[in-house]
This record gives structure tokens, C-alpha cells and sequence, in this order.
């Protein structure tokens, strides 16, 4: 969120999401950077259009996200707050406690660890910085609609310095 015209004496509030695009089917995750405002109000598991973002063809559901401070966004706290939550398991949790094992610190799964973490709601706010998304119908070309070009594969590099 930035302000656009401090000039004029009012300010034009513009929302820049980073979008994390993952395909199930082939295993990829692509970043864009769009400033998408009809996020806003949308909850994880939702499903929506691709032309949103540039993917037409394509039906997208939100899997989640983090705010600007990195708090991660969680399914099962309604709203858009963030709060101090007591976590066992889930997003925002890792079920594990450091421990000096032989003079050296080292990270151990403990059974039963409970832990108080900060978490954001599961609808997308102003104060979300990541959303990530998977997409769930339709077939084409991603990179292209995208605007990402495609990497040469290491074997093809090799051979087009051979031949020069």
C-alpha cells in the first residue's frame, strides 16, 4: 500500500499483493506482483476467476497467505485480525524445542508441545502482503499468460556453447 498522489493534498491508497501461483499437476509455483483490490473480503478456500490476475481460463482457490509482518494466515480464525492463538498443530506451528544435545543446540519433536504464536484470520485484508493460490480447473500455457519466460534447460545451454 503506497500513496499515489501526495500532491494534490489526498492520498490514492493502491494495494500491491505478491501472488504465489502453484499448479498441482505440474508441481510449479510462479510469482507476480498485481495489484488486485477485489482480494479484499476474500476468505481461504474461495474460489475465483483467473482472469483476475491475468489467468483466463483458469478457476483459482486461496490457500492462504502472511501479513506484512509475516504472521501467517489461518483457516479455522475467522476474521481479519491477528491474534495470539494457542497452537498444537496446523499452519504456524512446528512442534519442535531446542535442546543442547552433546554442547551442540539442536531441535527435537516433543509430544504434547503446546505453543502461544501470532495469526492472522482467514479473510484477506489490506494488511496481507502474500496470498497464495493453487489452481484448480483449466489448461494452458501459465508461463506465457504470465509474462515468465521459460528457462533454458542446462543440456540446451551446453550444446548452443558447443556449437559456438
Amino acid at each position: 500500500m503506497w500513496c499515489k498522489n501526495q500532491k494534490l493534498g489526498r492520498c490514492i491508497l493502491k494495494m500491491v499483493f505478491k501472488i504465489v501461483i502453484s499448479n498441482p499437476k505440474t508441481k510449479k509455483a510462479y510469482q507476480i506482483e498485481k495489484d488486485v483490490p477485489s482480494f479484499i473480503g476474500m476468505k481461504i478456500g474461495q474460489k475465483f476467476d483467473g482472469s483476475l490476475i491475468g489467468l483466463n481460463g483458469f478457476q483459482l482457490e486461496i490457500t492462504g497467505g502472511s501479513d506484512k509482518s509475516g504472521f501467517p494466515m489461518r483457516k479455522d480464525l475467522e476474521g481479519t485480525q491477528k491474534k495470539k492463538a494457542l497452537l498444537t498443530k496446523g499452519v504456524g506451528f512446528r512442534g519442535r524445542k531446542a535442546k543442547k544435545v552433546k554442547g551442540k543446540k539442536k531441535y527435537l519433536k516433543v509430544k504434547g508441545l503446546r505453543k502461544r504464536k501470532y495469526i492472522r484470520g482467514n479473510t484477506v485484508s489490506d494488511e496481507i502482503s502474500q496470498v497464495n493460490v493453487k489452481i484448480v480447473e483449466g489448461e494452458g500455457d501459465i508461463e506465457m499468460m504470465l509474462g515468465i519466460k521459460k528457462e533454458e534447460s542446462k543440456e540446451e545451454a551446453a550444446t548452443e556453447e558447443k556449437k559456438e
